[in-house]
């Protein structure tokens, strides 16, 4: 593999360790019929969580009665965004832990997609332009479309993404410790801006690495693990961009 993360494709993935079944993608782990039709299936199921996630932000928008009891802060109002908060985290443990156990595995993903979809729209709330948030969401749509494209060419070009791993990681710890410490130290808007193109940076990246895992190295059975990681990505680069607009629009 060369410093920039292309190798040449039959010395990195010899069709006959594959099955030698050639194609536009030699070194997939499967058959190519199986293989595209897990990568149809995670992106099904990707389009479904999107689907409940922009259902329920909605609601939580729109419905007036629900918009007015989380924005009153009252002590049931706070409990609630809490209890939402903490929902996606206690519900992913069983959720990981079950992953390959059908039905079941789709249950909690649709509850987990609930949890993080409640989040949104309450995130969403926080932004008083509604132009912000169609922004944020055009926005969102073209860069993720737009990397996904990039990265299934990469790949038949012969390129790997394997070694961003570790860099999105470090990234990643970094923008959670920066978030600490502007929670405890407020900074003004012109670091909220900049916070939120640098989250929608990173989370681009993980982007194309989670979309090579999911061309190379995901078995059939994670389909519920490359859905979880692409819908995260997804939600994080949206929310992200939606901060850094707002900050911008003042």
């Amino acid at each position: 593999m060369g410093k920039h993360g292309k190798c040449d494709v039959e010395a990195c993935y010899p069709p006959e360790a594959y099955g030698g079944n050639g194609g536009l993608y030699p070194y997939m782990i499967e058959s190519p019929q199986l293989r595209w039709a897990f990568i149809r299936k995670v992106y099904v199921i990707v389009a479904m969580q999107l689907m409940v996630t922009v259902a329920v932000a909605a609601a939580v928008n729109l419905t007036e009665p629900i918009k007015t009891f989380f924005l009153s802060r009252s002590p049931a109002a706070i409990g609630a965004i809490v209890a939402i908060i903490i929902c996606p985290i206690i519900i992913m443990v069983p959720m990981i832990y079950l992953r390959n156990r059908h039905p079941i595995n789709l249950l909690f993903l649709f509850l987990f997609t609930v949890c993080i979809s409640f989040t949104v729209g309450l995130g969403c709330i926080t932004k008083k332009a509604g132009m912000v948030i169609l922004e944020a969401a055009s926005v969102t749509l073209v860069v993720v479309v737009g990397l996904t494209c990039y990265t299934f060419w990469a790949a038949k070009k012969g390129y790997d993404f394997e070694f961003l791993g570790p860099f999105l990681v470090a990234a990643s710890l970094v923008l959670m410790i920066f978030a600490l410490v502007r929670i405890l130290y407020p900074m003004g808007k012109t670091v909220a801006m900049v916070y939120g193109c640098v989250v929608a940076l990173v989370f681009s990246g993980f982007i194309i690495y989670d979309t090579d895992n999911l061309i190379k190295r995901y078995t059939y059975d994670e389909y519920i693990a490359a859905a979880i990681t692409l819908y995260l990505d997804i939600i994080n680069i949206f929310m992200a961009l939606a901060s850094a607009l707002q900050a911008a629009d003042g």
